[in-house]
């Protein structure tokens, strides 16, 4: 990469949210920010290696941007009374803070509880927000909502024309309305670090950036929320994962899985924080799908091996958690722990209800899971089709690398 691209790259990561959070504050249209927004990278591409880069180079980003969608408001005809208001906007050397004087402590959170709107339905505005202001596109989103590419288009454009349609303010709420909006920004923050964590496509397994961001944000809001226990949850079970993000990887950038990672190389200090956080959330009585998700993690992190993890608790914390959720994947994980305590074909017998029910139709766990559990059961060829299945599936290349040492790994059938 060039150092115009590379410089972009950040800018990309750290504007882009906020940019398109602008226009859209002054023209009410999330389609026209986000193309605005990409003819401004677009046009820094090209014209910054020839003229050099701008002193206030987010600044000159925000403005290209705010210009752009005065020019197609300009060419529409029919928006003279946005034109107007967007015309006697003062021009900025950067992109201008939602809110003068919000409590929120981070522009990135405020811009998260802006866009999660209540009109709006939770998973829209958890779409919504992680399209416009994580930067993640269609299929990113809807893999980590388990729908269709297509599925999730239309939900977003569906979304967007309510926005517009039903004239919902894009303005930061005001401190006593920010509690109904809690549930739907602790999703984004899930999704954003579980992108991160595992990320849906490409040659990398993870995403540093994405899982860094998530982890700053969530603490900034345990600290400004600090009597929402499910935020103290969520905390708590990125930083138990985190911990163990250097052993999930080997030297060559090949997935390692728990039961292969290097126990004495995961991050105790983090551990430790993380359990104690946990505890605080637990002692305020109002258990929630993150803190049980954060209690199934610290089961992980605390055991000194995988034979002597408690599995049987695993298994009925994710059933209470499968419960509260409904959720496929928490069955399908419920499926791996019922098999660690009780032999993989309790196990396999999860799998094939899930199958049955069809909606992890496509999800590479699925099949990996049941190949994992054939193997371990004997079921050789069985294993193998389930396997191959899971590799066409996979989406980076760690994942499929990973599926397909395990697939050769099998014993000879016949």
């Amino acid at each position: 990469m060039t150092p115009v691209e590379e410089l972009l790259a950040e800018l990309y990561a750290d504007e882009w949210g906020r940019i398109t959070a602008s226009v859209i504050r002054l023209t009410g249209d999330w389609d026209l920010a986000e193309e605005c927004a990409q003819d401004a990278f677009a046009k820094a591409l090209e014209r910054w290696p020839a003229d050099g880069i701008p002193p206030r180079p987010g600044g000159w980003l925000y403005t290209t941007a705010r210009n752009r969608a005065i020019d197609r408001l300009r060419r529409a005809q029919n928006e003279k009374t946005k034109l107007a208001q967007l015309a006697a906007e003062p021009q900025s050397a950067i992109a201008p803070s939602l809110e003068a004087g919000s409590v929120i402590p981070d522009d990135r959170l405020e811009l998260m509880f802006t866009c999660c709107h209540p009109a709006l339905t939770t998973e829209a505005q958890v779409a919504l927000t992680l399209r416009t202001l994580a930067g993640l596109d269609t299929a990113e989103i809807a893999r980590a909502l388990l729908v269709s590419e297509k599925t999730m288009s239309q939900r977003l454009v569906r979304a967007k024309n309510k926005v517009r349609h039903a004239g919902i303010p894009f303005r930061v709420p005001p401190a006593h309305l920010l509690p109904e909006r809690v549930g739907a920004v602790l999703g984004v923050l899930y999704l954003l670090f579980n992108e991160g964590y595992s990320a849906t496509r490409g040659d990398e397994l993870t995403r540093a950036d994405l899982t860094g961001e998530a982890v700053r944000l969530t603490r900034l809001l345990a600290g400004f929320m600090p009597d929402e226990p499910e935020v103290g949850g969520l905390l708590a079970l990125m930083l138990l994962h985190d911990a163990r993000s250097l052993t999930r990887v080997d030297d060559t950038g090949g997935f390692v899985p728990l039961e292969s990672q290097d126990r004495s190389r995961w991050n105790r200090a983090q551990i430790e924080e993380a359990v104690s956080i946990l505890d605080d959330a637990a002692r305020r009585g109002r258990a929630g799908p993150y803190q049980l998700q954060a209690a199934i993690a610290a089961c992980h992190a605390t055991a000194a091996s995988t034979d002597e993890t408690d599995w049987p608790q695993i298994a009925l914390l994710y059933k209470e958690l499968g419960r509260l959720t409904a959720s496929p994947v928490v069955e399908l994980n419920r499926a791996v722990a019922v098999a660690m305590a009780a032999g993989p074909e309790a196990g396999l017998v999860i799998v094939a209800e899930l199958e049955a029910a069809g909606s992890l139709s496509g999800y590479h766990l699925l099949a990996a899971t049941k190949a994992d559990l054939l193997r371990r059961a004997g079921r050789f060829p069985e294993a193998a089709a389930a396997y191959r299945a899971a590799i066409d599936q996979a989406g980076t290349a760690p994942e499929r690398q990973y599926l397909e040492r395990r697939l050769a790994a099998l014993p000879p059938s016949g």
